[in-house]
């Protein structure tokens, strides 16, 4: 890794800013971008954030699609809940489990989606660049600021 003297001085404006944001009473997020530049985000501007390992969903629209998913899951389960009346016997109490966890997954993925577009939008109309994955250790940012 090389040693960036003008990244650091820009890592170190970001920092004190985003404590001052804190100290005034904002709800902030100090995040690196997609770049990997420091950048302090007011709360509206992330919406959900992409884990750190596997291939994830990182866009709403992705979210959206994995909702979708969730919803067809939970028409199949309610299918095979009642499918067994249909014949002229009792329903299918297993298929509750299935009918559970894919509503789960159709909530929670709109969910996300919604919040993630929103932050979306506000982040193009201020101009804030998009949030790269994980977080910012904040001990090493404020040993470096010692220096």
């Amino acid at each position: 890794m090389v040693y960036d003297r003008e990244r650091y001085r820009r890592e170190d404006a970001v920092y004190a800013e985003h404590k001052q944001a804190i100290a005034n009473g904002e709800k902030r997020v100090l995040r690196r971008t997609t770049t990997g530049e420091l950048h302090s985000y007011p709360g509206d501007e992330i919406g959900f954030s992409p884990g750190r390992g596997q291939a994830q969903v990182s866009t709403w629209w992705g979210m959206a699609i994995l909702s979708t998913f969730g919803c067809v899951g939970f028409v199949a389960a309610v299918a095979m809940f009642l499918s067994p009346l249909w014949i002229g016997e009792g329903p299918s109490w297993g298929a509750l489990w299935v009918m559970g966890l894919a509503g789960f997954i159709a909530w929670y993925g709109f969910k996300l989606a919604r919040d993630e577009y929103k932050a979306a939008r506000l982040r193009k109309e201020r101009g804030s660049p998009k949030p790269g994955t994980g977080y910012v250790d904040v001990d090493l940012l404020e040993l470096g600021s010692r220096e």
